[in-house]
């Protein structure tokens, strides 16, 4: 299994043609501002990677990244693993000024992946593409209750101390709560409903 997944293209560089690289990773470092940041992986993500030659400084990275994304249900919080299948595509342009890859919109709208190092680190390149092709949010079940939202209770496993106390007038769609239940501490004045004042 490959630490980091890197290629070398030296030779391509110097001459026309190609250059493959493939193996598998459990994880990617890359950075976020100057902060070290890691993308762990729910098992060995296999990638497979080609670059050819264009013209002048200009070359064509194509390939495949499968990685296993460890997320967190946006009800309850589990955990939840979503497969990618990411085809990788993208204009590539040699700069030996550049101290490390990254990518920039060119005219066309396109992204470059601009680079410096013909040993070339994509841990980078292939963290942003995960990134962008994985989803917002996600939840381990469409029928995920959430969690309660006073004392944090999986509702998945059963009610809670504030459960079926007062009706809720709106059921709360995003945890799934069916229609014609009650959450009592969703409402923060419940215990005003029944004091009664003296007419004075």
């Amino acid at each position: 299994m490959s630490d980091t997944p890197r290629i070398h293209l030296g030779s391509l560089l110097r001459t026309a043609g190609d250059a493959h690289a493939e193996g598998e990773l459990d994880h990617l470092t890359y950075l976020q501002g100057d902060q070290s940041q890691t993308l762990q992986f729910a098992e060995p993500a296999p990638f497979e990677i080609e670059i050819n030659s264009l013209e002048g400084d200009e070359l064509y990275l194509q390939g495949t990244f499968e990685p296993t994304l460890i997320m967190e249900c946006a009800r309850c919080l589990r955990e939840v693993h979503v497969p990618l299948e990411i085809e990788l595509g993208t204009l590539m342009r040699y700069d030996p000024a550049v101290q490390e890859p990254f990518l920039e919109e060119a005219d066309t709208g396109e992204e470059v992946l601009v680079f410096g190092d013909p040993d070339l680190n994509l841990s980078a390149y292939l963290a942003e593409t995960t990134l962008l092709a994985a989803p917002l949010s996600v939840v381990h079940d469409e029928a995920c209750k959430g969690l309660c939202q006073v004392c944090g209770h999986d509702l998945n496993e059963g009610p809670c101390e504030h459960m079926a106390q007062v009706p809720v007038e709106e059921i709360d769609d995003q945890l799934g709560i069916p229609e014609g239940t009650t959450h009592a501490s969703q409402n923060p004045f419940a215990a005003l409903r029944d004091l009664k004042l003296s007419d004075d």
